[in-house]
């Protein structure tokens, strides 16, 4: 079955980085485009991030571009987030997500905290 795993979530500063990692199984991941997702406390969930299947092209969303960069390895299955420059306001839920025959998947998130 589809699984997404993410990881690499913690409690940092501001102005910090953060690497999120999220290894997929359960279908051909080099098919499919994969996207981040966040959620915040008493917020709804939101687009972060996307990077296609082929060539690998991206897109943010405003609050991400300049500061956070999608990549992936096809080779591991693995989505990456890296996050640079966090502020408290990325503070939330980190969940990678992808569409597959018609349905959407999503792990189980992994926690990003931005204090001082």
């Amino acid at each position: 079955q589809v699984q997404l795993v993410e990881s690499g979530g913690g409690l940092v500063q501001p102005g910090a980085s953060l690497r999120l990692p999220c290894r997929a199984s359960g279908f051909t991941f080099g098919n499919y485009t994969m996207r981040w997702y966040r959620q915040a406390p008493g917020k709804e969930r939101e687009f972060v991030a996307v990077i296609g299947s082929t060539i690998g092209d991206t897109n943010y969303a405003d609050s991400a571009k300049g500061r956070f960069t999608i990549s992936r390895d096809n080779t591991k299955n693995t989505v990456y987030l890296q996050m640079n420059n966090l502020n408290p306001e990325d503070t939330a839920v980190y969940y990678c997500g992808a569409r597959i025959m018609y349905k959407n998947y999503w792990g189980q998130g992994t926690q990003v905290t931005v204090s001082s």
